[in-house]
């Protein structure tokens, strides 16, 4: 009856408002083990909270370099392949036309009509899929949780957010492109892995 009734008055301590809120000391998040009852426990929030958003962040490049590595690596294998099969073909005409390798799944297009396009289909192994997927779950579960903490309404923990959000784009997206001079003048930008830009990304949004 005694441990029933400090539960109860430890839950009523807790200051929660579904409106905009300063509250600091008594302010609850998530649990009511998450009770604050001191200002080091809060500021020990604050830092927490903007890790978790930077973690997040973080998370989320960690998945697109994953997505570029395996593609990479398909890439090199496939152009591998490419120069294997080009080679031979290559050699016996002196050099004069360059033979186009075997496309995967087809033929050669006739004598004197022009060469098909080629193209090779990229499917990730089971074990990068699973890869992908828990990436992809942590961020969904993770971006979840500050979603509901901002449920809040406390202005400190939101201002914490966002605090998360510039620092974990400054630190884990940072833009690089590289731009190549044609011959004519032209040119072309490239984002730090090779491939083309695809122009401004989608913002960050709450959930993944």
């Amino acid at each position: 009856m005694d441990h029933h009734s400090s539960a109860n008055t430890t839950a009523a301590a807790c200051k929660i408002s579904m409106l905009w809120n300063w509250y600091t000391i008594d302010a609850c998040f998530l649990s009511p083990s998450w009770h604050i009852t001191s200002h080091g426990a809060f500021a020990a929030t604050c830092i927490g909270v903007i890790l978790m958003v930077v973690f997040l962040e973080a998370l989320r490049r960690a998945g697109k370099e994953y997505d570029e590595h395996i593609q990479r690596d398909f890439a090199a294998r496939v152009a591998l392949l490419a120069n294997g099969a080009a080679g031979p073909a290559s050699a016996t005409a002196g050099g004069a036309a360059a033979a186009c390798p075997a496309s995967v799944g087809g033929g050669r297009a006739e004598e004197g009509a022009p060469l098909l396009p080629q193209t090779v289909t990229f499917r990730a192994s089971p074990l990068q899929q699973f890869v992908r997927a828990l990436i992809h779950a942590a961020t969904f579960g993770l971006a979840y949780m500050v979603m509901l903490l901002a449920m809040y309404y406390n202005g400190y923990i939101i201002i914490c957010i966002l605090i998360g959000a510039l620092l974990g784009k400054f630190l884990c997206d940072w833009m690089t492109r590289t731009v190549v001079i044609g011959a004519l003048g032209d040119s072309v930008v490239k984002s730090g892995n090779g491939t083309a830009a695809a122009g401004i990304e989608e913002p960050t949004v709450c959930c993944g």
